[in-house]
């Protein structure tokens, strides 16, 4: 919590709602392009639209207006499905990109507020700390050991030091605050800022790809390659077979539009867009489409002790004082020696606190103390926190002159500056060990005398006199041993990296139930070894200590090396290059500061660990949910492609068995099958007890691959079985077609039920809840029959009405080309059971 001079009073609500009027938000306005308009040139550089539209000119043509009209129609109805698509995909987004907005802090009416950073107004009185992106340009009035970053428009990489008092106290939107606190009048927002006058560049910034969408892309293009030769290849035999420029057109741009997967792209999208919108409805925003690709793939998650594992909420529990000789409980009666360590570590405390150790001194203080002294003083100069390990010195001074030279940091800095014996500093580290034993957070407090203003360059030279250590507790979340618990059993290890000392972070990781607490190791020992030796300890320890920036860096980038999926959990400043180097960075929603959020990819809104459970799981979900969808596409393609090519290029009795009228309508039937039922599916049961998926650039393996080649090409046996029997029987050629149709339907129909799981039985997926099942394949049956039954339709398509025996025997084939899979399914099941049996293991690890 932070508290501010009561004279700042800021902006009323009035004067901010006529500073937006007369000056606007606090944003960039970019030029961008007109969103609907964009998606209608989207919409027609499809090859699919393209094609519809070659193939109804073509019919226009040679006056089959019927025909034409149709296919017209067609390209509306494809349109607005991608419209729509786009659309859904877009809001999703939009939606998510509102809800990471950046937050920042100001003073209004007189009290702190938390708003938006674009509700800024001109004339704001702005509070920035310590790990916080600066959103608008500002004058400085009020300042505590500020520093910031100014690289971003500078260049210069080392931080500035920036006061009210000096002639450069103007703050910049998108610079970063590395150190304390300071309040400022708003000066410029928007275009008008400095940030906002470079901003053109981001014009020309182009998202890029992801690893998965750019090996989906490819594999389009290289379909879309192959219907472009086989287009030229069938034009060429049929216009030599009949010099019919246009009717060879026809039947080419035929074999074009099946060959054209364009399902799939639309398929990526939407999964991975209304994904991420799924994940910010459970409380986690997702900043980059590629996270959602990554999450099922996590083998270790690296995690902060404070605030990941425990509530973050420092309560003073325990004092040592040097003078009593013993530990004692802030609940029992304090001597005076014990009231002046609270006051002297309250002294080293910033006088605005933010942190939550400084709150808590802060709030001990005015407990014990007689007469509040705070008001008396002025603070003359301080030394930031720094070091190895960290300690940090704050100098008062009231209207006579008299000082208060306090300082605290970690018990080993502390002690190190004191004026102790080795007898005395032995005693010291056994207290700091049993303190920190119990899982409290130590901290050393010292003063200092100093004559003369002239103060020394570092504080370790100044003569310090040791008064005692105050410990904190923060106790463990309530849920985090299940958590730990989930992230085992769907084989994710966990490792804490922090800055605190072995003995409490050892004592809190037994508590929570950690595995291998006992593997501990500090960041010095890690600076010194190998390249080789740093990635086999950070792979056999658990607990890494005393880590600063470059040792966090150096553990993330040495699991990286050895072909660990990292994802890292940071808040502070410091985290930054951590959170930017890991796979999946993970910011904390509430107390992350925004340089962490800014680096990070996902953003946990609520603080909580728990949620990377249900992220791991959802990642896990879209991809096998995505690879059941294209694999569908594969399979239902391959017997659409070879009923139109091989009849045509064979010179069978019925070579036009499909135009592409027939070839528009099962594509309008596929699209909405994949991207729905299967976006919509639930986690299958065990996703969550296996190994995570390799990490790697193949979105399939020779196996899955394989498997959808053979199911489309079993079903084009079935298909192709039902031309020739109906050949044989000598039936015409609108019958002949309407069975191949309907034999197709009725495997597309039983191809997604199968498809649903490639391990359990379809019987058994249909306890799934997915509503849109039933939906999808009921409007598919309910177009088959209409298109059959209704004369003037079966008329327009071709078709004939079917007799029962027909009917049935289509149906019949259809399922037999499909439902042969379940077999395949029982082996892997039975096999699956045999190994678990003859290992021992009871419970169920998932196989795909």
């Amino acid at each position: 919590m932070i508290t501010f001079d009561s004279k700042i009073k800021g902006l009323t609500a009035q004067q901010v709602v006529e500073a937006r009027k007369r000056y606007g938000y606090n944003r960039l306005e970019i030029k961008r392009k007109i969103l609907w308009l964009g998606a209608v040139q989207s919409v027609l550089k499809e090859p699919m639209v393209i094609l519809l539209l070659m193939a109804s000119s073509i019919y226009f043509s040679s006056g089959n207006i019927g025909d034409g009209i149709f296919l017209t129609l067609a390209v509306v109805l494809v349109s607005i499905i991608s419209l729509y698509q786009n659309s859904k995909s877009h809001n999703a987004l939009k939606k998510l990109k509102d809800f990471a907005h950046p937050k920042c802090k100001v003073i209004r009416n007189g009290t702190l507020e938390t708003i938006r950073s674009e509700e800024l107004v001109m004339g704001d009185t702005l509070v920035v700390e310590e790990g916080t992106i600066i959103p608008a340009d500002a004058v400085i009035i009020h300042t505590h050991d500020f520093s910031v970053n100014e690289s971003i428009l500078t260049g210069e990489s080392l931080p500035i030091y920036k006061d009210f008092s000096k002639e450069d106290k103007t703050i910049y939107q998108g610079t970063m605050v590395v150190s304390g606190l300071a309040i400022g009048e708003v000066t410029a927002i928007g275009n008008e800022t400095q940030w906002g006058k470079i901003g053109k560049s981001l014009e020309v910034i182009k998202e890029e790809k992801s690893p998965l969408e750019v090996q989906i892309n490819n594999f389009v293009i290289k379909m879309a390659l192959l219907g472009s030769v086989v287009f030229l290849m069938i034009w060429g035999i049929n216009y030599f077979r009949s010099y019919d420029i246009l009717d060879s057109l026809l039947k080419a741009l035929t074999l074009a539009m099946s060959i054209l997967p364009e399902e799939i792209p639309v398929a990526f999208t939407t999964f991975m867009a209304l994904g991420a919108w799924r994940l910010m409805k459970t409380g986690i925003i997702v900043k980059e489409m590629k996270t959602v690709e990554t999450l099922g793939s996590a083998t270790i998650i690296c995690v902060d002790k404070t605030g990941t594992i425990t509530e973050n909420k420092m309560s003073l529990a325990k004092l040592y004082s040097p003078v009593s000789q013993k530990i004692s409980d802030l609940k029992e009666k304090l001597d005076k020696e014990e009231q002046e360590l609270i006051a002297m570590a309250m002294w080293a405390s910033e006088p605005i606190p933010f942190d939550p150790m400084e709150v808590a001194l802060h709030q001990a203080y005015s407990a014990i103390a007689g007469k509040d002294e705070r008001p008396e003083y002025k603070m003359v100069h301080e030394y930031p926190l720094e070091g190895k390990p960290p300690m940090t010195t704050h100098i008062f001074e009231d209207a006579s002159g008299q000082r208060i030279i306090a300082a605290k940091g970690a018990p080993e800095a502390i002690i190190e500056v004191s004026d102790l014996t080795q007898a005395e500093i032995h005693h010291l580290e056994k207290v700091v060990q049993a303190l920190a034993s119990e899982g409290y957070r130590v901290l050393g407090v010292a003063n200092a005398n100093f004559i003369g203003n002239y103060f020394p360059k570092k504080q370790q030279e100044l003569r310090f006199q040791f008064k005692g250590f105050v410990a904190f507790y923060d106790p463990p979340k309530e849920n985090i041993r299940q958590v730990l618990e989930d992230f085992y059993a769907a084989g994710i290890d966990v490792k804490i990296i922090t800055g605190d000392i072995p003995a409490t972070t050892v004592s809190i990781a037994k508590q929570v139930g950690l595995r291998g607490y006992e593997k501990t190791i500090g960041s010095d020992v890690l600076m010194g070894l190998s390249d080789h030796e740093l990635q086999e300890k950070v792979c056999s320890n658990t607990i890494f200590t005393r880590v600063f920036p470059e040792a966090k860096l150096k553990i993330i980038n040495a699991l990286k090396m050895k072909n660990e999926v990292v994802a890292m959990v940071g808040d502070g400043v410091n985290d930054g290059p951590a959170l930017k180097a890991a796979h999946i960075g993970i910011a904390m929603g509430k107390r992350g500061t925004e340089i962490a959020k800014e680096a990070a990819s996902l953003i946990l809104i609520d603080d909580d660990l728990s949620k990377m459970v249900e992220a791991v799981a959802m990642g896990r979900k879209i991809y096998n949910n995505l690879k059941k969808a294209i694999q569908y596409i594969i399979s239902i393609h391959i017997p659409i492609i070879l009923t139109v090519f091989l009849p045509l290029t064979l010179g069978w009795m019925y070579p036009n068995i499909f135009s592409p009228i027939h070839i528009i309508i099962l594509e309008l039937i596929m699209e909405p099958t994949c991207s729905i039922i299967f976006e919509n599916e639930p986690i299958e049961k065990g996703t969550m007890n296996r190994k995570p998926r390799p990490f790697t650039y193949t979105f399939f393996n020779r196996k899955e691959l394989t498997t959808s080649i053979v199911q489309g090409l079993v079903i084009t046996i079935g298909t192709l079985a039902v031309y020739l029997y109906a050949v044989h029987q000598g039936w015409g050629e609108s019958i002949t077609r309407t069975l191949v149709f309907t034999t197709l339907m009725a495997s597309n129909i039983f191809l997604t039920l199968v498809n649903r799981s490639f391990y359990y039985s379809f019987i058994y997926a249909l306890q799934y809840k997915n509503n849109l099942v039933l939906f999808i394949i009921g409007v598919t049956l309910s177009i088959t029959t209409v298109m059959i039954y209704v004369k003037p339709l079966a008329t327009f398509f071709g078709f004939e009405p079917l007799n029962l025996g027909q009917l049935l025997s289509s149906i019949g084939i259809g399922c037999i080309a499909v439902i042969w899979y379940e077999l395949v399914k029982l082996r892997k099941r039975s096999n699956s059971g045999y190994k678990r049996r003859k290992r021992g293991i009871t419970t169920f690890p998932f196989n795909s």
